[in-house]
């Protein structure tokens, strides 16, 4: 084993970018038959669990600054997937809303988690590992959020 620090292999991050993108991928043809990307996709669940939401509020859950957010509601109000307004209390905050045809994508995706599931584990990777990897996943998440928000 070459112990060198900027060796591709040595470097912890990169299993992890590695893994997100090709989990991505794996997403795609189910998103394209809803006709939506993965960030709308992450999007469209924050909205299917609770409607009516700030662009803070949504860039907040998927730990996303809003100068990234914002474009991708903005296709996606093109899209006919949410409504974008500004907040009759607070002018300076935009309330997210999802139309008909982004409420009734929910129905349509319910089949998602469960078929990306059976494309990801194997002989190697259970579904129980995949499990136990999500939570480890969360707790590193969890405590790299709070070290940026002290920072």
């Amino acid at each position: 084993m070459n112990n060198n620090p900027l060796k591709l292999e040595n470097q912890f991050c990169f299993p992890i970018y590695a893994a997100s993108n090709l989990i991505t991928r794996a997403y795609q043809p189910l998103l394209d038959r809803l006709g939506i990307t993965y960030p709308q996709y992450l999007a469209l669940l924050v909205l299917w669990d609770t409607d009516e939401l700030t662009v803070n509020e949504i860039a907040r859950r998927l730990l996303l600054n809003t100068n990234t957010i914002t474009p991708l509601l903005k296709r996606m109000e093109a899209q006919g997937l949410i409504t974008r307004r500004r907040s009759q209390q607070d002018e300076r905050k935009v309330i997210i809303q999802l139309t008909e045809h982004g409420a009734a994508l929910q129905s349509q995706a319910a089949s998602i988690p469960q078929n990306l599931l059976s494309q990801l584990h194997s002989d190697a990777v259970t579904p129980q590992d995949l499990y136990e990897l999500k939570e480890k996943l969360v707790e590193l998440v969890q405590s790299l959020s709070q070290k940026q928000e002290a920072a």
